[in-house]
């Protein structure tokens, strides 16, 4: 239904494709196109399983994994550790799977909802995950919380406030990119790790991907750090293109100011 209909999600996610893949065809992007947008459903779909069944329930989901063991001793050496969670695959299976047993902060974006918000905070923080939002005393905890060696989680491909980010190029298209992760390296020298869980085919569950982010990230030069930003979440979604969230507005704010969806 959402590819069929001209829903906004369907419109989205066609023209960011295009621009992200100017080289394919039109029926490649439309393909695609259906490919993602059964994987958004499915994500909503999931949710109430990822929010709401016991934990241990939850995790029994994953199947596999590549490259936790590599997370983990970072985690253990209490140098801390910066997770990036991209809008791909199951983003809450990925993030309950991996800090499960281990101290962490999250910083997310309220949703408009109270109640929503209330309910996806206390669902999210069962496993001792603390959440705090994308303000000023967020950032400050996260960065408490680095300082003392511990795990933060980042959603890297939100779009940030124009104060916040600055345009790096993504899939080589400028989209504003949030500075913070690139500062928290900075001023910490957390070691930098990115991944998601992968859906598999047939309801077969779930294979978790983590790796280190591009050495570019460490990068004392700001258009350096964020260009291997991107590279490090395209990396990602390179592992499975169609279960990005292409309908998701990357590209709302132009370099020029004009509008884009």
């Amino acid at each position: 239904m959402l590819y069929w209909l001209p829903t906004r999600a369907q419109k989205r996610t066609r023209k960011n494709l295009s621009f992200c893949f100017p080289a394919k065809s039109k029926k490649q992007i439309n393909q695609l196109t259906h490919a993602s947008l059964n994987h958004t459903a499915a994500t909503a779909l999931e949710m109430g399983k990822s929010w709401i069944l016991p934990i241990p329930e939850t995790l029994k989901m994953v199947v596999d994994s590549e490259g936790e063991s590599a997370f983990h001793d970072a985690v253990n050496s209490d140098d801390g550790v910066i997770l990036l969670a991209p809008h791909l695959g199951n983003w809450e299976i990925f993030g309950l799977y991996l800090c499960d047993d281990v101290v962490s902060t999250w910083l997310y974006q309220p949703p408009k909802l109270k109640q929503l918000d209330q309910f996806i905070t206390r669902t999210r923080s069962r496993s001792g995950i603390s959440m705090f939002p994308t303000n000023r005393l967020g950032v400050s905890k996260v960065l408490k919380a680095l300082k003392r060696g511990e795990l933060v989680g980042v959603l890297p491909d939100q779009v940030p406030p124009r104060e916040g980010g600055q345009f790096a190029p993504f899939y080589d298209q400028p989209a504003l990119t949030m500075t913070l992760i690139s500062k928290l390296v900075q001023k910490t020298g957390a070691k930098v790790f990115c991944g998601f869980a992968k859906r598999l085919p047939e309801a077969k569950g779930y294979k978790v991907i983590v790796e280190e982010a591009a050495f570019g990230i460490y990068k004392d030069n700001l258009d350096e750090s964020l260009a291997a930003l991107n590279s490090t979440i395209e990396s990602s979604i390179n592992k499975a293109v169609e279960q990005y969230q292409w309908e998701y507005t990357r590209f709302r704010k132009t370099l020029d100011g004009t509008k884009f969806y």
